[in-house]
């Protein structure tokens, strides 16, 4: 197919943008002043609006590899990924070693959990001798845990720290999800070691440059700064867009729900907190960069609430500066109030940027109309959701599924086998 690619914005990335120098981030978040000198040069800045990691052996990661947008990227692993329980915060055991001296659970705790995890890493949804009476499409997650005879602490911190639930809904549900998301998390873990996590240098918009650059050496267009007047729609078929007094034709079209309002629905809404600090976070071992995630049911909430942290070992930040990003989904009248578990972990904050965003889910399908609406990025941090969206839009359009394994045979077809390791 032959793309053009219009953004209204003068930079890359859209909502999912790293904005630098600093004073564009003082000037987004309508702050009066300028930066103050202690926040050292604007331009050794790369601030995400919206924070989400990459799970090493994770969808993304996968897309970027088979893609070849690796070229254009350099990764670095978060050092720590931490869970919230009973008001303080604790790493999440990354071996056997870690899990047994981890204060999280007690003796006889562990080797219950031991032997859990055990369990997950030999269970094979297409080798019943694995299952041990537990069938994955109809035994719930909450009889899995009961058959290993695991407590709400364990569940919370395994439910939501390792398979990544941001809601208790997943517990009547069948295991099978849950297994392989348990098993993503300590296949990601396996091939780093510190965390399954990893984050680009300069910050998540080098993602959507790499993908530019990409398209560009296949004879992609791409147009910055580019205002889309109108979609120009025909016996209620897309045709074309509309900017600057000229119409683009086209078959099909993808955008983000902000290009058209009138064919979406609005299903929530996230807030997040951008925080400049000047020291690590207490407690995580004076890590440059990791992840902590609140369970809900530690704070009494229906979802839980992440906090991504980044510094200038990432080239986001200048020397001695943190970026601490604390996300949820909104669910009172007051989310700020909501967040502040999250905010009482990161004092003193030198300076604070709150966005609160309306979460969008398409109504128009793309059927007819062939337009390809994305879904509003969601309080999660990592991209297997985004992931799951963009195979999503890739199905609606193409009618197949998006398949991974036929890429990798492409690719093996025009490189051989050696030139992927």
């Amino acid at each position: 197919k032959k793309v053009l690619h219009m953004d209204r914005n003068s930079y890359y990335g859209g909502e999912s943008a790293s904005i630098t120098p600093l004073e564009d981030l003082y000037k987004r978040f309508n702050l009066p002043g300028t930066p103050p000198e202690s926040m050292g040069r604007g331009r050794d800045w790369n601030v995400d609006l919206i924070p989400k990691f990459l799970m090493a052996n994770g969808q993304l990661v996968k897309m970027l590899l088979y893609t070849e947008v690796t070229r254009y990227l350099d990764f670095k692993v978060i050092e720590g990924s931490f869970v919230y329980k009973g008001g303080k915060i604790y790493k999440v055991p990354s071996t056997e070693a870690e899990a047994l001296a981890s204060s999280l659970m007690g003796l006889f705790e562990k080797r219950r959990f031991r032997k859990f995890l055990v369990y997950v890493a030999n269970f094979d949804e297409n080798d019943p001798r694995t299952f041990e009476g537990v069938d994955p499409k109809k035994t719930t997650m909450r009889d899995v845990y009961k058959k290993f005879d695991l407590g709400q602490d364990v569940i919370d911190f395994t439910g939501h720290a390792l398979a990544l639930y941001r809601t208790d809904d997943y517990l009547d549900q069948p295991c099978q999800e849950t297994i392989n998301r348990i098993k993503l998390y300590s296949e990601s873990l396996a091939r780093y070691g510190k965390s399954p996590y990893l984050y680009p240098l300069y910050g998540l918009g080098e993602l959507p440059q790499g993908f530019a650059r990409l398209s560009a050496i296949y004879g992609g267009t791409y147009m910055l700064n580019k205002p889309i007047e109108e979609i120009v729609i025909e016996n209620g078929k897309v045709v074309g867009v509309k900017s600057e007094g000229e119409v683009a034709r086209c078959k099909q079209l993808i955008c983000d729900p902000s290009y058209v309002s009138d064919r979406v629905t609005k299903v929530g809404q996230v807030i997040r907190v951008i925080c400049i600090l000047s020291h690590p976070i207490k407690n995580t071992n004076d890590a440059n960069s990791c992840q902590i995630i609140i369970p809900q049911n530690q704070v009494n909430r229906k979802s839980d609430i992440y906090v991504c942290m980044i510094s200038s070992a990432h080239n986001v930040a200048a020397q001695g500066k943190y970026i601490a990003i604390a996300s949820t989904t909104v669910e009172t009248a007051d989310p700020e109030k909501e967040i502040k578990p999250a905010l009482d972990l990161l004092e003193p904050i030198e300076q604070k940027f709150v966005s609160i965003s309306d979460l969008f889910a398409p109504t128009d399908l793309g059927t007819e109309s062939q337009i390809f609406i994305s879904r509003t990025y969601d309080a999660t941090t990592h991209f297997e959701t985004t992931c799951d969206d963009i195979k999503d839009i890739y199905k609606r359009m193409m009618g197949s599924e998006f398949d991974f394994e036929e890429m990798k045979r492409k690719k093996n077809d025009i490189y051989g086998e050696e030139e992927q390791q």
